[in-house]
């Protein structure tokens, strides 16, 4: 009698992320993790649970509350020759270390000519949902991804958030990892021990021929959802997960329009000038001949995120939102 098939391991986000945390301080002596909150309490999300006790505090360090002291010791450890991983607890709290991060670290190697490297990993946490409001709901992707000098990923699901912080963390150059508080429970196939995910590399999580949706983020799950609604319409939906925005796979995007001649493109941050527009300008000069519409976006509004529950979920795009501007763009 056959064996019966092992069941693949699944973790939730959240401890996927502690997992690649915990790869990464085995597999470098001169890594350590530096932030508010990261030691003591495991993080305010607790994705740094438990490694306290098994690292130590030479290796977990709980600081002040300074954003800027936080990112600029990342910055001076690792032009020094460490491999730091800096927690800005939110996303939003850039703010406070923009000379920090755009003029030290996105900067530094270029200004000492390549001979200072920057292997900081920095993990943030982005994205509205759980009603905290306009200063810790933000998805501020958009303002990195300008910057010359950094990479930026964005893991959707649970393997990705393992494989992308471990390839972060072995980069010789500064990688923002932006993560999503609303997808920390969300349940996924993660594998044991390292692995990584090359940076700058898509993923097609669901092939399609006549439809292409790219969805950042959490969105991707919405994108999803929406491309099961579209069978309705006779549309096939190609569903594209960029994970690295900085630098960005164009190559699969234009690769997926060339078979599907139309492009959506979805993200949780304000739609005005948010990273959908620069996507959507590469297509227009890569593939506009294979064009049969023009590239639509869906993001939100342009407005503070609301802490009203009811005014938040009608912020958030949502697959029902995503099908309204598909239909729209295919005429349905």
């Amino acid at each position: 009698m056959a064996e019966a098939l092992e069941k693949p391991r699944t973790l939730p986000y959240v401890s996927a992320i502690n997992e690649a945390v915990r790869e990464v301080l085995n597999e470098y002596d001169n890594s350590f993790v530096v932030g508010e909150d990261v030691a003591g309490a495991g993080g305010v999300y607790g994705y740094y649970h438990g490694l306290l006790d098994e690292f130590g505090p030479e290796r977990m360090y709980d600081t002040p509350i300074s954003e800027e002291g936080i990112i600029g010791l990342g910055v001076g450890a690792a032009a020094t020759g460490c491999r730091p991983i800096v927690d800005l607890m939110f996303m939003d709290f850039m703010g406070e270390c923009m000379d920090e991060i755009a003029n030290q670290l996105a900067k530094m190697r270029y200004m000492f000519g390549g001979r200072a490297t920057l292997p900081v990993t920095m993990l943030t946490m982005g994205g509205a949902g759980a009603s905290l409001a306009a200063q810790h709901s933000q998805s501020l992707e958009a303002w990195i991804c300008h910057l010359p000098g950094l990479k930026v990923v964005m893991p959707t699901t649970p393997y990705d958030a393992k494989g992308l912080i471990i390839s972060a963390a072995r980069d010789d150059n500064p990688v923002i990892v932006c993560l999503n508080k609303m997808s920390l429970a969300i349940q996924g196939e993660v594998p044991e021990g390292s692995y990584s995910i090359p940076l700058g590399e898509a993923n097609v999580v669901r092939q399609g021929s006549n439809f292409t949706i790219v969805a950042l983020g959490r969105m991707l799950h919405e994108a999803l959802k929406a491309a099961e609604q579209l069978k309705e319409f006779g549309i096939d939906t190609e569903v594209i997960d960029p994970r690295t925005l900085q630098p960005f796979d164009t190559a699969t995007v234009v690769n997926s329009v060339r078979k599907t001649h139309r492009l959506l493109i979805v993200h949780e941050a304000v739609r005005f000038g948010g990273f959908g527009g620069e996507i959507a300008a590469q297509i227009q000069e890569q593939a506009f001949d294979y064009l049969d519409a023009p590239v639509g976006r869906v993001g939100a509004p342009f407005s503070p995120v609301p802490f009203s529950p009811a005014l938040e979920a009608i912020y958030v795009p949502s697959a029902d939102s995503i099908v309204a501007e598909a239909r729209k763009l295919l005429g349905l």
